[in-house]
Protein backbone atom coordinates (compact mmCIF):
# COMPACT_ATOMS: atom_id res chain seq x y z
CA UNK A 1 0.00 0.00 0.00
CA UNK A 2 1.33 3.45 -0.94
CA UNK A 3 0.60 5.93 1.87
CA UNK A 4 1.25 9.67 1.73
CA UNK A 5 1.98 10.89 5.26
CA UNK A 6 2.14 14.60 4.35
CA UNK A 7 -1.07 15.92 2.79
CA UNK A 8 -3.44 18.66 3.86
CA UNK A 9 -7.09 19.45 4.19
CA UNK A 10 -8.12 22.86 2.85
CA UNK A 11 -11.26 24.23 4.48
CA UNK A 12 -13.14 27.26 3.13
CA UNK A 13 -14.49 28.51 6.46
CA UNK A 14 -11.06 28.26 8.07
CA UNK A 15 -9.50 30.35 5.28
CA UNK A 16 -12.29 32.94 5.42
CA UNK A 17 -11.90 33.39 9.18
CA UNK A 18 -8.11 33.50 8.89
CA UNK A 19 -8.36 36.18 6.21
CA UNK A 20 -10.72 38.32 8.28
CA UNK A 21 -8.84 37.98 11.54
CA UNK A 22 -5.35 38.71 10.18
CA UNK A 23 -6.60 41.16 7.54
CA UNK A 24 -4.90 39.16 4.81
CA UNK A 25 -4.88 40.68 1.35
CA UNK A 26 -6.05 38.28 -1.38
CA UNK A 27 -4.07 38.33 -4.60
CA UNK A 28 -5.19 36.37 -7.67
CA UNK A 29 -2.56 34.83 -9.91
CA UNK A 30 -2.77 34.06 -13.63
CA UNK A 31 -2.73 30.31 -12.99
CA UNK A 32 -5.81 30.38 -10.73
CA UNK A 33 -4.31 30.59 -7.24
CA UNK A 34 -5.49 32.95 -4.51
CA UNK A 35 -2.59 34.12 -2.38
CA UNK A 36 -3.42 35.44 1.07
CA UNK A 37 -0.71 38.03 1.66
CA UNK A 38 0.60 39.15 5.04
CA UNK A 39 3.35 41.75 5.53
CA UNK A 40 4.72 41.16 2.05
CA UNK A 41 4.65 37.37 1.90
CA UNK A 42 2.13 34.59 1.31
CA UNK A 43 0.74 33.26 4.59
CA UNK A 44 -1.72 30.83 2.96
CA UNK A 45 -3.05 30.10 -0.52
CA UNK A 46 -5.64 28.05 -2.32
CA UNK A 47 -6.95 26.90 -5.69
CA UNK A 48 -10.55 25.87 -6.41
CA UNK A 49 -9.65 22.20 -6.95
CA UNK A 50 -8.20 21.99 -3.42
CA UNK A 51 -11.77 21.96 -2.07
CA UNK A 52 -12.92 19.25 -4.53
CA UNK A 53 -12.30 15.84 -3.00
CA UNK A 54 -13.57 14.02 -6.07
CA UNK A 55 -10.79 15.73 -8.00
CA UNK A 56 -8.27 14.92 -5.29
CA UNK A 57 -9.28 11.26 -5.31
CA UNK A 58 -8.87 11.13 -9.07
CA UNK A 59 -5.40 12.61 -8.69
CA UNK A 60 -4.53 9.98 -6.10
CA UNK A 61 -5.65 7.27 -8.51
CA UNK A 62 -3.64 8.82 -11.32
CA UNK A 63 -0.52 8.87 -9.18
CA UNK A 64 -1.11 5.42 -7.69
CA UNK A 65 -1.44 6.71 -4.12
CA UNK A 66 -3.81 4.55 -2.14
CA UNK A 67 -4.09 6.50 1.12
CA UNK A 68 -3.28 9.93 2.48
CA UNK A 69 -2.92 11.23 6.03
CA UNK A 70 -4.57 14.66 6.05
CA UNK A 71 -3.76 17.49 8.43
CA UNK A 72 -4.19 21.25 8.65
CA UNK A 73 -1.26 23.17 7.20
CA UNK A 74 0.45 26.36 8.34
CA UNK A 75 -0.52 28.48 10.24
CA UNK A 76 -2.83 25.85 11.74
CA UNK A 77 -5.05 27.14 14.58
CA UNK A 78 -2.39 29.14 16.39
CA UNK A 79 -3.30 32.66 15.17
CA UNK A 80 -6.53 32.43 17.18
CA UNK A 81 -6.48 33.06 20.93
CA UNK A 82 -8.63 32.19 23.91
CA UNK A 83 -11.90 30.40 23.34
CA UNK A 84 -11.67 31.09 19.61
CA UNK A 85 -8.66 28.81 19.32
CA UNK A 86 -10.59 25.96 20.95
CA UNK A 87 -13.59 26.64 18.69
CA UNK A 88 -11.65 26.70 15.43
CA UNK A 89 -9.71 23.59 16.45
CA UNK A 90 -12.91 21.64 17.00
CA UNK A 91 -14.23 22.89 13.67
CA UNK A 92 -11.22 21.85 11.59
CA UNK A 93 -11.05 18.47 13.33
CA UNK A 94 -14.76 17.87 12.75
CA UNK A 95 -14.41 18.74 9.05
CA UNK A 96 -11.41 16.45 8.73
CA UNK A 97 -13.20 13.61 10.49
CA UNK A 98 -16.16 13.90 8.10
CA UNK A 99 -13.82 13.63 5.11
CA UNK A 100 -12.13 10.55 6.56
CA UNK A 101 -15.47 8.90 7.37
CA UNK A 102 -16.70 9.56 3.84
CA UNK A 103 -13.59 7.87 2.39
CA UNK A 104 -12.26 5.54 5.11
CA UNK A 105 -10.14 3.52 2.69
CA UNK A 106 -8.42 6.65 1.27
CA UNK A 107 -7.95 9.16 4.09
CA UNK A 108 -6.91 9.16 7.73
CA UNK A 109 -6.74 12.25 9.91
CA UNK A 110 -4.08 13.91 12.06
CA UNK A 111 -5.83 16.21 14.52
CA UNK A 112 -4.87 19.77 15.42
CA UNK A 113 -4.68 20.82 19.07
CA UNK A 114 -5.37 24.20 20.74
CA UNK A 115 -1.89 24.36 22.25
CA UNK A 116 -2.52 27.67 23.98
CA UNK A 117 -4.71 25.69 26.38
CA UNK A 118 -3.13 22.51 27.79
CA UNK A 119 -6.27 21.12 29.42
CA UNK A 120 -8.31 21.81 26.27
CA UNK A 121 -5.56 20.13 24.21
CA UNK A 122 -5.76 17.03 26.40
CA UNK A 123 -9.54 16.97 26.01
CA UNK A 124 -9.34 17.45 22.24
CA UNK A 125 -6.68 14.75 22.04
CA UNK A 126 -9.07 12.31 23.70
CA UNK A 127 -11.99 13.42 21.52
CA UNK A 128 -9.97 13.23 18.33
CA UNK A 129 -8.53 9.77 18.94
CA UNK A 130 -11.80 8.45 20.37
CA UNK A 131 -14.97 9.96 18.94
CA UNK A 132 -13.38 11.24 15.72
CA UNK A 133 -11.15 8.25 15.00
CA UNK A 134 -7.99 10.24 14.25
CA UNK A 135 -4.73 8.32 13.85
CA UNK A 136 -2.39 10.96 15.26
CA UNK A 137 -1.88 14.68 15.78
CA UNK A 138 -0.15 17.52 13.98
CA UNK A 139 1.89 19.90 16.14
CA UNK A 140 3.44 23.05 14.74
CA UNK A 141 7.05 24.03 15.28
CA UNK A 142 5.88 27.01 17.31
CA UNK A 143 2.48 28.21 18.43
CA UNK A 144 3.33 31.88 18.91
CA UNK A 145 3.96 31.44 22.62
CA UNK A 146 6.36 29.41 24.79
CA UNK A 147 8.53 26.78 23.09
CA UNK A 148 7.28 23.20 23.03
CA UNK A 149 9.79 22.12 25.67
CA UNK A 150 8.24 24.52 28.19
CA UNK A 151 7.22 22.63 31.37
CA UNK A 152 3.55 23.44 30.79
CA UNK A 153 3.55 20.99 27.86
CA UNK A 154 4.81 18.03 29.90
CA UNK A 155 1.30 16.62 30.55
CA UNK A 156 0.63 16.68 26.82
CA UNK A 157 3.87 14.89 25.93
CA UNK A 158 3.17 12.36 28.67
CA UNK A 159 -0.32 11.62 27.33
CA UNK A 160 0.92 11.33 23.74
CA UNK A 161 3.70 9.02 24.88
CA UNK A 162 1.32 6.82 26.89
CA UNK A 163 -0.89 6.48 23.81
CA UNK A 164 2.15 5.89 21.55
CA UNK A 165 0.41 8.34 19.27
CA UNK A 166 2.14 9.53 16.08
CA UNK A 167 2.98 13.24 16.05
CA UNK A 168 3.54 14.94 12.72
CA UNK A 169 5.64 18.06 13.14
CA UNK A 170 4.80 20.70 10.57
CA UNK A 171 6.73 23.99 10.52
CA UNK A 172 5.07 27.30 11.22
CA UNK A 173 6.38 30.66 10.10
CA UNK A 174 9.19 32.07 12.26
CA UNK A 175 8.00 34.51 14.90
CA UNK A 176 10.03 37.28 13.29
CA UNK A 177 9.96 37.43 9.49
CA UNK A 178 10.97 41.11 9.26
CA UNK A 179 14.21 40.24 7.43
CA UNK A 180 12.47 37.82 5.03
CA UNK A 181 10.10 40.17 3.27
CA UNK A 182 10.83 39.18 -0.32
CA UNK A 183 11.08 36.14 -2.59
CA UNK A 184 8.66 34.19 -0.33
CA UNK A 185 11.58 33.54 2.01
CA UNK A 186 9.32 32.81 5.02
CA UNK A 187 7.87 29.87 3.06
CA UNK A 188 10.98 28.76 1.26
CA UNK A 189 13.56 29.15 4.06
CA UNK A 190 11.72 30.12 7.24
CA UNK A 191 9.75 26.89 7.47
CA UNK A 192 12.86 24.76 7.04
CA UNK A 193 14.61 26.77 9.77
CA UNK A 194 11.62 26.19 12.05
CA UNK A 195 11.64 22.41 11.64
CA UNK A 196 15.38 22.31 12.31
CA UNK A 197 15.06 24.53 15.37
CA UNK A 198 12.19 22.67 17.02
CA UNK A 199 13.84 19.28 16.49
CA UNK A 200 17.13 20.45 17.99
CA UNK A 201 15.33 22.13 20.89
CA UNK A 202 13.24 19.07 21.75
CA UNK A 203 16.26 16.78 21.54
CA UNK A 204 18.42 18.95 23.81
CA UNK A 205 15.47 19.47 26.19
CA UNK A 206 15.19 15.73 26.73
CA UNK A 207 11.65 15.31 25.41
CA UNK A 208 12.63 12.15 23.53
CA UNK A 209 14.60 10.82 26.49
CA UNK A 210 11.70 11.25 28.91
CA UNK A 211 9.08 10.16 26.38
CA UNK A 212 10.67 7.56 24.08
CA UNK A 213 7.57 5.63 23.05
CA UNK A 214 5.77 7.80 20.48
CA UNK A 215 6.69 8.30 16.80
CA UNK A 216 7.73 11.88 16.03
CA UNK A 217 7.65 12.57 12.29
CA UNK A 218 9.54 15.57 10.94
CA UNK A 219 8.24 17.36 7.84
CA UNK A 220 10.45 18.14 4.85
CA UNK A 221 12.93 15.39 5.74
CA UNK A 222 13.79 17.15 8.98
CA UNK A 223 14.79 20.47 7.45
CA UNK A 224 18.54 20.83 7.97
CA UNK A 225 18.67 18.63 11.08
CA UNK A 226 20.50 15.67 9.54
CA UNK A 227 23.16 17.99 8.12
CA UNK A 228 23.79 19.39 11.61
CA UNK A 229 24.04 16.24 13.72
CA UNK A 230 27.81 16.39 14.22
CA UNK A 231 27.52 20.06 15.13
CA UNK A 232 24.82 19.23 17.70
CA UNK A 233 26.94 16.39 19.07
CA UNK A 234 29.88 18.79 19.42
CA UNK A 235 27.63 21.04 21.48
CA UNK A 236 26.90 18.08 23.75
CA UNK A 237 30.61 17.43 24.19
CA UNK A 238 31.57 21.07 24.76
CA UNK A 239 28.82 22.76 26.76
CA UNK A 240 27.11 21.77 30.04
CA UNK A 241 23.84 23.34 28.88
CA UNK A 242 23.74 20.88 25.97
CA UNK A 243 24.04 17.92 28.38
CA UNK A 244 21.63 19.18 31.02
CA UNK A 245 18.60 17.08 30.02
CA UNK A 246 20.05 14.26 27.92
CA UNK A 247 22.40 11.37 28.65
CA UNK A 248 23.53 10.63 25.08
CA UNK A 249 24.63 12.71 22.07
CA UNK A 250 21.79 14.38 20.12
CA UNK A 251 22.41 12.28 17.02
CA UNK A 252 21.28 9.18 18.89
CA UNK A 253 17.86 10.71 19.52
CA UNK A 254 17.63 12.11 15.98
CA UNK A 255 18.12 8.64 14.57
CA UNK A 256 15.05 7.43 16.47
CA UNK A 257 12.80 10.04 14.85
CA UNK A 258 10.98 9.72 11.53
CA UNK A 259 11.45 11.80 8.39
CA UNK A 260 9.13 12.19 5.42
CA UNK A 261 10.29 12.68 1.86
CA UNK A 262 9.28 16.30 1.14
CA UNK A 263 12.87 17.46 0.77
CA UNK A 264 12.21 15.89 -2.68
CA UNK A 265 15.82 16.08 -3.86
CA UNK A 266 17.71 12.81 -4.33
CA UNK A 267 20.88 13.88 -2.39
CA UNK A 268 18.83 14.90 0.67
CA UNK A 269 16.78 11.71 0.63
CA UNK A 270 19.80 9.49 0.18
CA UNK A 271 21.48 11.28 3.10
CA UNK A 272 18.44 10.50 5.25
CA UNK A 273 18.45 6.90 4.04
CA UNK A 274 22.11 6.57 5.04
CA UNK A 275 21.86 8.36 8.39
CA UNK A 276 18.59 7.02 9.84
CA UNK A 277 17.86 4.03 7.61
CA UNK A 278 14.83 3.06 5.51
CA UNK A 279 12.78 2.11 8.58
CA UNK A 280 12.63 5.80 9.54
CA UNK A 281 11.63 7.29 6.18
CA UNK A 282 8.07 7.96 5.02
CA UNK A 283 6.63 8.99 1.68
CA UNK A 284 5.12 12.49 1.56
CA UNK A 285 3.94 14.89 -1.15
CA UNK A 286 2.66 18.09 0.54
CA UNK A 287 -0.53 17.63 -1.48
CA UNK A 288 -2.47 19.63 -2.67
CA UNK A 289 0.08 22.44 -2.54
CA UNK A 290 2.70 20.66 -4.63
CA UNK A 291 0.79 17.75 -6.15
CA UNK A 292 3.83 15.47 -6.24
CA UNK A 293 3.67 11.80 -7.18
CA UNK A 294 6.00 8.97 -6.11
CA UNK A 295 8.78 9.79 -8.60
CA UNK A 296 11.09 11.46 -6.08
CA UNK A 297 11.15 8.25 -4.03
CA UNK A 298 11.11 5.74 -6.88
CA UNK A 299 14.20 7.33 -8.44
CA UNK A 300 16.30 6.48 -5.38
CA UNK A 301 18.92 3.77 -5.70
CA UNK A 302 17.62 1.59 -2.85
CA UNK A 303 16.46 -2.00 -2.57
CA UNK A 304 12.90 -3.16 -3.24
CA UNK A 305 12.51 -3.88 0.46
CA UNK A 306 13.58 -0.36 1.39
CA UNK A 307 11.32 1.12 -1.29
CA UNK A 308 8.31 -0.76 0.08
CA UNK A 309 9.03 0.48 3.60
CA UNK A 310 9.35 4.13 2.52
CA UNK A 311 6.35 4.17 0.19
CA UNK A 312 3.93 2.69 2.69
CA UNK A 313 5.16 0.00 5.03
CA UNK A 314 6.47 2.37 7.69
CA UNK A 315 3.37 4.60 7.61
CA UNK A 316 1.10 1.55 7.79
CA UNK A 317 2.90 0.44 10.95
CA UNK A 318 3.00 3.87 12.62
CA UNK A 319 -0.64 4.68 11.87
CA UNK A 320 -1.73 1.21 12.94
CA UNK A 321 -3.49 0.50 9.64
CA UNK A 322 -4.57 -3.05 8.92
Amino acid sequence: MIIDIHAHQVDQLYLEELQRMLKLEPERTADGKTLFRHQGYTLAWSRPDMFDFDHRLREMDRFGIEMRALSLSTPNVYPWTGADQIRITRHVNDVLARTCRAHPDRFVGLASLPLQHIEASLQELDRATGELGMKGVIIGSNMGGPPLNDPRFEPLWARINALRLPVFEHPMFPKDTSEMGEFELPLRVGLIFETTLVAARLIYAGIFERYPDFPYILAHTGGALLMLLERLDNGYRLFPDCRKYISRPPSEYAKRLYYESCAFGEPALMLAHKVVGPERLLFGTDDPYLGSDTTHVRQLDITKRDMALVLGGNAQRLLNLH
